[in-house]
C-alpha cells in the first residue's frame, strides 16, 4: 500500500503539511460521499461549476486527515493541525499519476473496452464469463470518464488474475490519458455512433482518438461491418493484430451466421479457419446480439474453455446500467440493485440511497460480497463501517460469510440468513413498514426474487423514470454553461409527470442552484419532503401568498394587479419577500410590458419590503432558426428593461432567460442563470443534440393475450381495424385513461414489443388496446 511520503514522487507537488505518514485507502473525491476514516485521501479539485476545496474544513472535522490540494487555495486548510496535505499543480492530474502508478505494481492481463455504446455491457458479460475461470476485476457499472476510470482501477490487487475495463471520451487529448492509467494488453472497440460528437470537430477525429487506447495493445477486437472503425484501425495500426467478426464479410477473421429460435433465442454459427463453433444467446434483438459476439469471440480468440461457454451465455441477461428506484408495499421505497455485488458497487448504491427523501427507517439486504479479492476478515468490517457512515438502521445479510462475519455488525439492527430461501420463507414482506430499502447482491443469490416480494403490484402499466438519465441530461446541459452561470431545473407538474420527489431530492444532491414549480402548494410539497435549495414559484396567487412565507419560497410576479396584492398582504402581516419580476418581451403569456416599467419601479421604489432578487422573460422560439431574429429582439429588449429596472432601484438581481433549447442555441445569453426545463428529461430538442440525451422516461405495460385473426377480421371498437392477412394480435393492458391516447390507435401509434416496433390495430380502448 502507498504512504502518504510517497506522493510526491509519485505524483510530483509538495508536501505542506504532514502529521503522520500514514497508507492511502481509499481515494474520495466527492465530499458527499465518503467514510470517516483517516487513511482516506481526498482531491480537493475546481471545476467549472464546483470547488471542492471549500469543503476541506467540514471533511476535516468528520476525520478524514489526508488532502490533495491545487495552488492558490491556501485559505481552505490553514488550521488543520492533524492533517496530511500535499499541493500539486492539478489534482485531477494527481489522481490519474497516483492510479496509473498502482496500475503499474500488477502485471495482471486487462482488456480495454471503448466505443459509442456497448461498452458496459459487454464489459459486465465479459467479466461474467471471464470469471468461471479467473479472479476478475472491473469497472463498476459505467466508471468510464477522466474520473471514473482511476477510481476504477485503484480496485486492482494482487488477488486479481485479469482485469476488464470500459474508457469513454467527450473530448481530444482524454482517452491518451487514460490508457496510461489501464495500460491494456488487449482492446475492442464496440461501434461508433452520434454520442459526444460535438467535443471533436469530425466523426473521424472522435475515432482517431478513441482508438489511442489501443496504441500499446498488440490484439484489439472489433466487428468488420462497422466500416469507419475498421478504417482508423488499419490505418492506425497496420502492424497490430487485428481480430475481426462479421455477419456478413468472409473477410472477417470469424464469421457469424444467426438464426432466430422459437424460444426468444438465438443460435449463433461461427465459422474461423475451417473450424465451427455453435452456441444459443438469450437473445433476439440486434444490439444483444452484437454484444454477445463481441464476448464470444474475444473469448474464443484467447482459447477460453468452449464447455464452459454455452451454459454461462444462457445465464447472460440485460445488465441494469444504474439503480432503479421501485414503489414498495406498505409505503416502502425500494432501490432495485441485484446485478452484482462488490465493495465500490455498495458505495454507489449507497450513495443513491442518501439522495433520496427521508424515510423512517433505511435498511440494506445485502449478500456476500464476491470477488472482491479482499480476505472475509479484512472486508466486512469494512462493509460494517460503509454502512454505519451512510447511518443505515438494518442490516439484513444474506450468505454464508455475512453470516460467519454477523459481529462485525454492531451498530445496527442486524438479521443474518445464509441464503436467499430462508428470508423468502421467513416473508420478508411481513418485516417491512415505511423504509427505504436497498436490495444488494450478487446475482447467484436470485435477490431480484426479493425484489419482487417488496415490490407494489398495483397496476401491471407503469412509467419507468431513469434517474441516471435524468442526472446525465443535467450534466449534459451543464457542460454548455460558464462557470459562472447558475442553474435553475424545472420540476413543476411533478417534475413533468415523472415523480413526486426523486427527482428534486437528485436535482437537490447534483447542486442545482434553483428549482422551479407552477403552484404554491408544489413548493409545500417539496419543502415538507426535504428539499432545502430556493424554490421559484411560477405562478402564484393571492391564495398561496402565505404559504410563500410560511416556506420561503420566491414568488414569480407578472403583473401590477398581482404585485398590489402582494403589498397589501405584506403590509397586513408586516412581512417581507423575495421576488423575480416576469418581463414580457415578446411571449405574450405573462409578465410586465414595456409601458409598465415606469410604474412597476415607481411601485417597488415605495416598497421594500419587496426584494427584487430575480428578473426574468421566457423566449417564444429559441428551437427554431426561422425565428431567431425575433429570439435577438426579445433578448436586447429583456436586457434593456432589466437594466433599466436595476439601475433605478439600486440592485443587482439574477436574470435569466434561456430554457432548455435556449441552452443550446443561445449561449451568449446565459446571463446570470438558465431554465433547464424539458431537455431535463431527454426530449424536446433538436434531432443534433437528441442522441446526447438519455430519455428519462419509458411506459411499460403487459401482453394480456394473443390471438390469430383470419383475413378480413375487423379488431376493437367501430370495427376500425381490419385484417388484409391473417395476423397475430397482441392486446396490451393499456389504454387512453394511461395516458395512451386515443389518436394512437390504427397504427398512428407504435409499441415496442421485444425489440420490434408493432404498429397499433383498431381504436385504443380506455385500459387497453
Amino acid at each position: 500500500m502507498i504512504s502518504f511520503s510517497q506522493l510526491p514522487t509519485i505524483i510530483g507537488g509538495h508536501i505542506i503539511r504532514q502529521a503522520t505518514d500514514s497508507p492511502i485507502d481509499p481515494l474520495l473525491l466527492d465530499s458527499r460521499k465518503h467514510t470517516a476514516d483517516p487513511t482516506s485521501l481526498f482531491f480537493a479539485m475546481q471545476g467549472r461549476h464546483h470547488d471542492s476545496h471549500r469543503f476541506i474544513p467540514t471533511l476535516y472535522e468528520q476525520g478524514i486527515r489526508q488532502f490533495v490540494v491545487e495552488q492558490g487555495h491556501e485559505a481552505s486548510y490553514q488550521h488543520l493541525p492533524e492533517a496530511n496535505i500535499i499541493q500539486v499543480a492539478g489534482s485531477m492530474e494527481a489522481l490519474q499519476q497516483l492510479t496509473a502508478h498502482h496500475r503499474s505494481q500488477y502485471q495482471l492481463p486487462l482488456l480495454a473496452i471503448t466505443g459509442s455504446n456497448g461498452k458496459t455491457i459487454v464489459k459486465e458479460w465479459l467479466s461474467q464469463l471471464l470469471a468461471l475461470r479467473y479472479s476478475v476485476v472491473k469497472s463498476p457499472k459505467s466508471y468510464n470518464s477522466q474520473v471514473g476510470v482511476p477510481l476504477s482501477v485503484w480496485l486492482i490487487n494482487g488477488t486479481h488474475e485479469y482485469g476488464v475495463f470500459e474508457a469513454g471520451i467527450s473530448l481530444p487529448g482524454e482517452m491518451e490519458r487514460l490508457e496510461a492509467i489501464l495500460q491494456p494488453t488487449a482492446g475492442i472497440f464496440t461501434n461508433i455512433g452520434l454520442a459526444h460528437d460535438e467535443g471533436f470537430t469530425t466523426r473521424r477525429q472522435k475515432l482517431e482518438e478513441k482508438a489511442l487506447l489501443f496504441k500499446n495493445c498488440p490484439k484489439i477486437y472489433y466487428c468488420l461491418d462497422h466500416v469507419p472503425v475498421h478504417e482508423v484501425l488499419t490505418a492506425q495500426y497496420p502492424e497490430k493484430t487485428l481480430v475481426t467478426w462479421s455477419w456478413y464479410e468472409e473477410a472477417a477473421t470469424y464469421q457469424i451466421q444467426k438464426r432466430l429460435l422459437s424460444t426468444a433465442q438465438t443460435e449463433l454459427t461461427i465459422t474461423a479457419s475451417g473450424q465451427q463453433h455453435t452456441f444459443v444467446v438469450p437473445f433476439q434483438d440486434d444490439v444483444s446480439l452484437e454484444n454477445a459476439a463481441h464476448c464470444i469471440v474475444f473469448l474464443l480468440h484467447e482459447g477460453f474453455d468452449t464447455a464452459l461457454l454455452q451454459p454461462a451465455l444462457l445465464k447472460l441477461r440485460a445488465v441494469p446500467m444504474r439503480l432503479t428506484l421501485k414503489r414498495g408495499i406498505r409505503n416502502c421505497q425500494v432501490i432495485d440493485d441485484t446485478y452484482n455485488n462488490d465493495l465500490v458497487g455498495l458505495q454507489v448504491a449507497l450513495d443513491f440511497m442518501a439522495q433520496q427523501k427521508q424515510a423512517a427507517k433505511k435498511t440494506v439486504i445485502l449478500s456476500d460480497l464476491l470477488q472482491t479479492g479482499m480476505a472475509s476478515a479484512q472486508l466486512y468490517p469494512q462493509v460494517a463501517q460503509l454502512l454505519e457512515a451512510r447511518q443505515v438502521d438494518r442490516l439484513i445479510g444474506i450468505g454464508e460469510a455475512m453470516t460467519a462475519h454477523a459481529a462485525a455488525f454492531t451498530a445496527f439492527e442486524t438479521q443474518f440468513y445464509e441464503h436467499t430461501e430462508a428470508l423468502l420463507q421467513e416473508g420478508i414482506q411481513h418485516q417491512v413498514d415505511n423504509e427505504l430499502i436497498l436490495v444488494k447482491g450478487a446475482r447467484p443469490f436470485g435477490l431480484e426474487r426479493v425484489v419482487d416480494r417488496l415490490q407494489q403490484k398495483i397496476h401491471s402499466t407503469v412509467l419507468e423514470v431513469d434517474l441516471g438519465a435524468v442526472a446525465h441530461n443535467l450534466n449534459f446541459f451543464r457542460s454548455k454553461l460558464t462557470p459562472e452561470t447558475r442553474l435553475m431545473a424545472m420540476v413543476k407538474a411533478l417534475a413533468y409527470g415523472s415523480s413526486s420527489f426523486e427527482i428534486p431530492h437528485l436535482l437537490q444532491y447534483h447542486r442545482v442552484d434553483y428549482l422551479a414549480v407552477a403552484y404554491p402548494d408544489e413548493g409545500v410539497m417539496l419543502r415538507e419532503h426535504g428539499i432545502t435549495c430556493p424554490i421559484l414559484v411560477m405562478n402564484p396567487t393571492p391564495a398561496g401568498f402565505e404559504q410563500l412565507l410560511a416556506y420561503d419560497l420566491e414568488p414569480e410576479i407578472y403583473s401590477m394587479e398581482l404585485l398590489q396584492a402582494l403589498i397589501a398582504f405584506l403590509k397586513a402581516h408586516d412581512k417581507r419577500v423575495n421576488v423575480h419580476l416576469k418581463i414580457e418581451t415578446g411571449m405574450h403569456r405573462l409578465g410586465f410590458a414595456s409601458d409598465e416599467i415606469s410604474d412597476l419601479i415607481q411601485l417597488l421604489r415605495e416598497t421594500p419590503a419587496v426584494r427584487v432578487v430575480g428578473l426574468m422573460s421566457h423566449l417564444a422560439a429559441s428551437g427554431e432558426t426561422e425565428h431567431d431574429g425575433y429570439t435577438h429582439q426579445q433578448f436586447t429588449l429583456f436586457t434593456k428593461l432589466a437594466g433599466q429596472i436595476e439601475q433605478a432601484l439600486g440592485v443587482h438581481t439574477i436574470k435569466h432567460l434561456l430554457n432548455s433549447e435556449g441552452i443550446l442555441r443561445f449561449p451568449d445569453y446565459q446571463l446570470d442563470m438558465v431554465r433547464l426545463g424539458i431537455g431535463l428529461y431527454g426530449v424536446g430538442v433538436g434531432e443534433k443534440v437528441q442522441p446526447q440525451l438519455e430519455v428519462a422516461n419509458t411506459l411499460k405495460t403487459v401482453i394480456s393475450q394473443v390471438k390469430s385473426v383470419p383475413p378480413g377480421s375487423t379488431v376493437g371498437y367501430s370495427r376500425s381495424g381490419k385484417a388484409q392477412r391473417a395476423m397475430k394480435i397482441a392486446t396490451l393492458a393499456i389504454g387512453y385513461a394511461d395516458g395512451f391516447r386515443r389518436a394512437l390507435g390504427n397504427g398512428q401509434g407504435h409499441v415496442w414489443i421485444n425489440g420490434h416496433l408493432a404498429p397499433t390495430v383498431g381504436n385504443i380502448c380506455m385500459d387497453m388496446c
